[in-house]
């Protein structure tokens, strides 16, 4: 069987080669045939290339006569209007072209001319009728130069009268500069010769090789050896006939082509020839590419066969994979279309969205305060009423600021502001806010840090808690209550030793997204549209604000998602870590050289050990509260013995606390116990606090919330925390303040809000004249400057400076606080580049004023 398969092959093989040799034989008489009827075509083609050229040569010298001719009128035109004719030639300048300008005026024989000669018509002889346009033009001569020249004739007309008739000398060099430096690659020769005396009156440069002696035509013939009677009679009856001619002829051995092209009805002739190898040159070299082209194609041919006799199959498949390439791309090309339609409707889905949310906090704002007005009496409502008015003016002030958010990073004017941050204060901030948001709904809030290697990171604070903010309010908002919500901060493997790649995942399992909308999401202005989402309001821009702002960061985001089972978002970014060693000076001075981590979650205890393996302490791990116990009772009495223990709150099923009093009763000596804790601390702090020498340390664990809870507990701190908060009351009780405003219903609203917290403040309507006043001020007479950006006059930026600039004993260290509605982050670092001590967006938050306000009044 074998056998016969391989001879059916071999069989199969044979007609195959039989047709490559065939096809072979054929494309070589193919080819033969062709290049001779390309080279005779290459002939023909030439010979027609030439009269193009020489009709381009015609042509320029006939433009040149008649941009000359023209020329020429609109100086006769100039010397009718002329109130001395003769003395406006006598002072017409010589040129290149034009090198004897002449005038005779009516009447006269002579003339005078541009030369100081006295001019004659005697011994130009012009042709009869031969003219260029409508200016009679002369025979060519020998001018006073020894240069072949002639002469153009124009009547001056002056009130339809002809009051002198204006002659002007061109030269035929002039034409040099205009005709090509050659062509046929210099082989070509070129003459101009006139018509009637058969002189050659130019021989342009760089046309071919010519004998000396060519003067005249004659000359040109003895030269060229064109002694046939009947060829120059053939010659003669053309140019007397005006017309053009062609004839071949050998010229120094070489078979030439040679031609008579008639220049503005015959009046001059270009006459000279081209080699018959110069004109088919083109044709051989054309003759030998196509040989190449063929043999390169043959071999293309059959190594194709071969390919196909070898690969017919594979063939078949890549043409089936193929055609299902073109469904897809189809298929695409039809979702691309859907996604322009919806494109095109998201500015007015975004209007209609935007009417509705703004409308709806504005409605609460006019319907209040209309409410207000008529219960200005009644203390309660006016409380409840501003309570909700001042909600509902949040709720407008953050959609304004997602709209311009969106515009600065559409327009590449947000510039990221790079600096120094901790893990810890980012975790710790957005938990601030999203924690109580979650709580309101009965939500599940989660947060986990693992593998993180460095907490001090380099980059922008602001926009990563923008970001992470941006993702877990959208999950807190489309998760119903009682559901859960994940925050998770992953170390990955560093890709380079200077930088953190850190992974960020927000999960939740609440409404999630449809695959439809899954591909938009990140466009600007868009929203999930369903019975559930749309009680939730928002720009539709959050999302492609967080894309932009993490591709400006270098990272990127992804998003998974199923409907009813929540979704994933994982936004990956390599942050730069600090050129800076790790503060082992505190633990030193602090006596802290051995800590216990205990919590039966294996990946938190080596995180922790992770985190401050780089501080010099030795961090020794328990999975169990009875392993600690142990562990704390051998070690006590020695010299290895722990000096702080992080105890997990709910380690066991007897809890942390429990196990913390054991430790009490084993160890004589207390030493500090933190409890590690994912919830609010507030829920387990006085249970803790029993317990002597104790505290809370909330999860996910940093070295710096560490740091800072050691310190709180050295210092005593809840005794201090009680004292500010008795006095916080009224933090700007007799406080004196210069403030720069120039809108006056801000700073009457100011002025109101200053004195019911008991302080005076001195309004300035632009900053000349704040600076002004606090020139004028005693030292110590005002506490603080709040100033406005944009005022008239003078801003507060150039304001800032003349007041830090100014002799004022209190210019250095009085603080100047940023009051504007300037709020983006480089607005404030221009308010802090100017010399501000701070900054404050518009509308004013009287919390965060008097924050501040006591922060750098107390630190002068």
């Amino acid at each position: 069987m074998k056998i016969g398969w391989k001879r059916e092959k071999a069989d199969k093989g044979i007609p195959l080669i039989l047709s490559i040799v065939l096809v072979f034989g054929i494309l070589g008489m193919i080819v033969f045939f062709v290049a001779r009827r390309i080279s005779s075509e290459m002939s023909s083609s030439a010979i027609s290339n030439l009269n193009e050229s020489l009709d381009l040569l015609q042509g320029t010298v006939e433009a040149i006569l008649t941009k000359e001719a023209e020329f020429q009128k609109l100086i006769a035109q100039e010397i009718s209007m002329a109130k001395d004719p003769e003395e406006f030639v006598r002072s017409y300048n010589q040129n290149r072209t034009m090198v004897k300008v002449s005038l005779i005026m009516a009447g006269d024989t002579e003339g005078i001319s541009n030369t100081g000669d006295v001019f004659t018509e005697d011994g130009i002889e012009f042709w009869d009728g031969r003219d260029v346009e409508g200016l009679p033009v002369s025979q060519s001569y020998l001018n006073s130069m020894g240069t072949w020249a002639y002469t153009m004739k124009c009547p001056v007309i002056k009130e339809d009268q002809v009051i002198a008739d204006l002659y002007v000398e061109y030269i035929y060099d002039s034409f040099d500069e205009s005709l090509p430096g050659g062509f046929y690659n210099g082989s070509a020769m070129l003459y101009i010769m006139d018509a009637k005396s058969e002189r050659l009156v130019l021989k342009p440069k760089g046309m071919g090789e010519r004998n000396a002696g060519h003067l005249n035509l004659q000359d040109f013939y003895r030269a060229n050896k064109i002694l046939e009677e009947d060829i120059q009679s053939e010659v003669e009856r053309a140019i007397a006939s005006r017309n053009n001619i062609m004839f071949y002829h050998d010229i120094r051995n070489k078979e030439s082509l040679i031609y008579m092209w008639a220049v503005n009805g015959g009046m001059l002739y270009l006459i000279g020839y081209v080699p018959i190898e110069a004109i088919q040159q083109e044709g051989k070299a054309v003759n030998q590419n196509i040989l190449i082209v063929v043999v390169v194609m043959l071999a293309a041919f059959i190594l194709c066969c071969i390919l196909y006799y070898f690969n017919q199959k594979q063939q078949n498949k890549i043409r089936k994979e193929r055609e299902r390439e073109r469904e897809i791309h189809n298929k695409q090309l039809a979702e691309a279309l859907q996604a322009a339609q919806i494109a095109s409707n998201s500015k007015t889905m975004f209007l209609s969205n935007m009417s509705h949310d703004i409308r709806t906090p504005m409605n609460a704002i006019l319907g209040f305060t209309t409410l207000l007005a008529k219960d200005a009496e009644n203390p309660v409502k006016v409380r409840e009423y501003t309570r909700k008015i001042t909600a509902s003016g949040q709720q407008l002030l953050s959609l304004i600021n997602d709209v311009l958010d969106v515009s600065k990073i559409e327009s590449g004017k947000v510039v990221l502001t790079i600096g120094k941050f901790t893990l810890n204060n980012l975790v710790s901030s957005v938990d601030a806010i999203i924690r109580p948001m979650a709580h309101a709904k009965k939500q599940n809030f989660y947060v986990s840090v693992t593998d993180i290697k460095h907490e001090n990171l380099v980059g922008d604070e602001t926009r990563m808690n923008q970001i992470l903010i941006n993702l877990l309010s959208n999950a807190v908002k489309y998760t119903p209550e009682g559901g859960s919500i994940w925050f998770r901060i992953i170390g990955m493997e560093q890709r380079s030793g200077q930088y953190e790649h850190i992974r960020i995942e927000v999960e939740d399992n609440g409404y999630g997204m449809t695959p439809e909308y899954l591909k938009i999401i990140f466009d600007a202005f868009t929203r999930a549209e369903n019975s559930t989402t749309n009680k939730v309001q928002g720009t539709g821009l959050g999302m492609a604000i967080t894309k932009n702002i993490v591709e400006l960061m270098g990272g990127t985001i992804e998003v998974f998602s199923e409907v009813d089972q929540g979704s994933l978002f994982r936004v990956d970014l390599e942050l730069r870590i600090p050129e800076e060693q790790a503060d082992k000076i505190f633990w030193e001075r602090n006596s802290i050289s051995r800590i216990l981590a205990v919590d039966d979650d294996e990946e938190i205890c080596k995180g922790i050990q992770t985190l401050m393996k780089d501080t010099g302490v030795l961090v020794d791990t328990a999975l169990s509260g009875e392993k600690a116990v142990q562990m704390l009772k051998e070690t006590a009495k020695t010299q290895n013995a722990y000096q702080i223990v992080l105890l997990d709150w709910k380690i066991s099923e007897i809890g942390g606390v429990e196990i913390a009093r054991k430790i009490r009763e084993l160890i004589s000596e207390p030493i500090p116990i933190l409890f590690l804790t994912a919830y609010d601390g507030d829920e387990i702090e006085e249970e803790a606090l029993q317990i002597e020498k104790t505290g809370i340390l909330a999860k996910p664990f940093f070295v710096s919330a560490l740091k800072e809870k050691i310190l709180e507990m050295q210092a005593d701190l809840n005794e201090r925390n009680q004292i500010a908060k008795q006095e916080n009351g009224r933090v700007l009780e007799g406080l004196n303040l210069l403030v720069a405003e120039d809108n006056e219903i801000n700073a009457e609203i100011l002025t109101e809000l200053l004195e019911i917290e008991g302080a005076f403040c001195e309004i300035k309507e632009n900053g000349q004249e704040a600076l002004k006043r606090f020139e004028e001020a005693a030292p110590g007479e005002f506490d603080a400057i709040l100033m406005d950006v944009q005022m008239p006059v003078m801003n507060g930026h150039d304001a800032t400076r003349a007041i830090r600039a100014s002799s004022h004993k209190d210019a250095k260290s009085i603080p100047i606080i940023a009051m504007t509605a300037n709020a983006f982050t480089e607005d404030v670092k221009e308010a802090l580049d100017s010399g501000m001590n701070a900054h404050i967006a518009k509308p004013i938050d009287m919390e965060l004023l008097k924050m501040t306000l006591n922060q750098y009044i107390c630190a002068r």
